[in-house]
């Protein structure tokens, strides 16, 4: 007996572990709204530390970048490289310029399409977009992983040691990634600007090196040159096979979304406001620009002299620059030490460019599924979704076998269905400001964007197949946790305004009895035909206190909100309870559980039977918010209050 308590007793210890922090939202009684957060603005960072935290993804792109873009262009890599830099400081930058303005607590893009779109129709669409972020940062994190182990396993002091085992090392450094989170993760941006400063000079090393073997090696450039003309003809032709082959390249346009992801961190000025964070967004513009002319300028550098410098066929799956194209650098004209070196900081860097992206999903994800009801309850905890999110980094590593190429589609499907979506939304949001010269200018990059993300799922479609899959996944367990947690209360708070609360007050000296009513033309008649109805169905000949009360459904898609309930008197006589919701049962529900809680009399509540049949009505409650009243009204109830002696009456004539 005492060995199955102490088990009982751990298994226990297990559970809230896992669960901290878990809200308690949808388990009792409404809660009353949260205070306030207080102004953060001097917990911020300086933009430019905050650039290093973006840094850890945006930069670490570097560790294979090159690489890819050899195998995607071959030897028009440094022109198609110069098309890709083109569009990221005249298109990209521009956009995401002009999300941090309208979107400046972090929630991106997404948010400002979300805003467009109501109903079942903005939710789905929603969760199409998550579905693209979702694939985004977990290849992000896989591949990053599969390129940090590409790094070790190629050393030349432990490729013969590591050899054959970049998969176990690749699953090895997800499972770290995801026991720093189960612990509990805080983002050290002070560790990404170490880092982040650390590659950046390495690379900048690598990088001087390299141009200097060119200088000193003329006729390395003379014989790409004569290769490249040989191969395509002319400069227009060169420019035009650019700009087919530049949307593989995609991969360099990855950070942007991470960019704004991260603003709340930007420290702007004392005077900013949460509603009004001028400073926030003038730092966080300085942040994009800076990061986005950095990345320009190595991104120009390293595609040359990777291109010029290593032989193709070291750039294809097997040879030594695969995946690691600087490193092959770094050892080939640095020496070992050197280029050892090198490799720690590629792999310190990308490993935290997976944190990032596990942080960003973790912020992400738990800001619209559970609003929207389609999470189960445990996924408010961080500790749940870590593992789920690992073990999904886990199957993806396993399908791709840790393969850097074979990952690159699908990491580039989501990074520019991201920046399309951005686009799309600021050309809205222009034209709504009445701006035509942005509303053009942001219209022709939303067409290179489309045009981007169609060719590349055309010429990779299986970016778009696992962004398919994330997306099917997504909506499936959104649409089972909806069906699930269909009865669970979903109220935050209840507010009474002033005539609301006199009518419960003065109701709870008698016994409170409530009439649920689906307004009509509200003419006398209404009320005292209902009243009539009630009495006799009832057997209540002799009861005079009802109070009505009357739900409009709003957004029957929405499912957390706080409820509004204001009082009126009609034809002085009657009595009413109006109040907006997304669902008439919770509503009568929380305001019931409300009522009870302030006046401490479990009031009573009176219905008709709904007409119709009776799966059909329950369907019509899933997704419009009406339906089958009474029953569901009851059992939300139930789950809520599971004393019997302290819940509300439910009454059906």
């Amino acid at each position: 007996m005492a060995a199955t308590n102490d088990t009982r007793t751990r298994s226990g210890r297990l559970r809230a572990w896992m669960l901290e922090g878990l809200s308690a939202m949808g388990r009792g009684k409404p809660s009353k709204p949260a205070a306030p957060a207080p102004h953060a603005g001097h917990r911020g960072q300086r933009w430019w530390r905050v650039m290093c935290l973006t840094g850890v993804d945006y930069f670490s792109t570097l560790g294979y970048q090159p690489g890819i873009a050899a195998l995607a262009a071959g030897l028009l890599s440094p022109v198609a490289t110069v098309v890709l830099v083109l569009v990221t400081l005249a298109g990209a930058l521009p956009v995401y310029r002009r999300v941090a303005e309208e979107s400046p607590h972090g929630e991106g893009s997404i948010a400002m399409l979300s805003r467009l779109l109501s109903f079942w129709k903005g939710k789905l669409f929603v969760l199409t977009l998550l579905g693209f972020a979702a694939t985004d940062f977990l290849i992000t994190i896989t591949l990053s992983a599969a390129d940090a182990s590409t790094h070790l396993v190629e050393n030349p002091h432990l490729a013969e040691s590591l050899h054959d085992k970049q998969l176990i090392i690749t699953m090895v450094l997800i499972a770290l990634l995801g026991a720093v989170f189960l612990k509990g993760f805080l983002e050290a941006i002070g560790v990404a600007v170490v880092l982040v400063g650390a590659y950046l000079a390495l690379n900048a090393v690598v990088v001087v090196t390299g141009l200097w073997r060119v200088l000193t090696e003329g006729h390395v450039v003379t014989d790409w040159s004569a290769a490249l003309t040989q191969e395509h003809g002319n400069v227009f032709a060169m420019i035009g096979v650019a700009l087919l082959v530049f949307p593989k390249l995609a991969l360099g346009l990855s950070g942007f979304e991470t960019g704004v992801a991260v603003m709340p961190h930007v420290k702007g000025d004392p005077e900013d406001t949460e509603a009004r964070p001028a400073g926030r967004i003038r730092d966080t513009k300085k942040l994009l620009t800076t990061a986005a002319l950095i990345m320009s300028v190595f991104l120009i550098c390293t595609s040359f002299i990777t291109t010029v410098l290593i032989p193709h066929e070291e750039f294809e799956s097997g040879g030594k620059a695969n995946g690691r194209a600087l490193a092959y650098l770094a050892h080939e004209y640095l020496g070992s030490v050197f280029g050892t070196v090198y490799d720690v900081s590629t792999i310190a860097i990308l490993w935290f460019a997976g944190a990032s992206a596990m942080a960003g999903l973790l912020n992400l994800m738990p800001r619209y599924l559970p609003k929207y009801g389609m999470a189960p309850h445990w996924a408010r905890a961080v500790r749940p979704m870590v593992l789920v999110f690992t073990l999904v980094a886990f199957l993806v590593t396993w399908i791709f076998d840790a393969d850097v190429d074979a990952q690159g589609g699908a990491y580039a499907t989501g990074v520019l269905v991201l920046i399309c979506s951005a686009a799309i939304a600021v050309t809205i949001a222009a034209r709504k400001a009445g701006q035509r010269g942005w509303t053009i200018g942001f219209g022709v990059i939303s067409a290179v964007f489309l045009y981007t993300t169609v060719l590349n799922v055309i010429e990779r479609p299986d970016g778009v197949k696992i962004g398919a899959c994330f997306i099917a996944g997504i909506i499936l367990v959104s649409l089972l946790s909806r069906l699930g947690r269909a009865f669970e209360l979903r109220v935050t708070h209840v507010e009474l305004d002033a005539t609301a609360e006199r009518f419960l007050r003065d109701a709870s000296h008698r016994t409170p009895r409530f009439i649920a009513n689906e307004p009509g033309p509200r003419d006398v008649a209404e009320y005292r035909e209902k009243v009539e109805q009630i009495r006799a169905d009832n057997d209540l000949t002799d009861v005079e206190d009802f109070v009505f009360v009357e739900v409009t459904v709003t957004d029957p898609s929405d499912f957390e909100a706080g409820l509004t309930v204001r009082g009126e008197v009609l034809h002085d006589r009657y009595r009413v309870l109006t109040v907006e919701s997304s669902s008439v049962p919770n509503a009568l529900a929380a305001l019931l559980l409300h009522s009870r809680d302030l006046t401490g009399a479990p009031p009573h509540i009176y219905f008709e039977w709904t007409e119709g049949n009776p799966f059909a009505n329950f369907l019509r409650f899933l997704l419009f918010g009406q339906g089958e009243i009474a029953p569901v009204t009851r059992e939300v109830l139930r789950e809520a209050e599971p004393d019997r002696a302290l819940r509300p009456h439910v009454h059906v004539g």
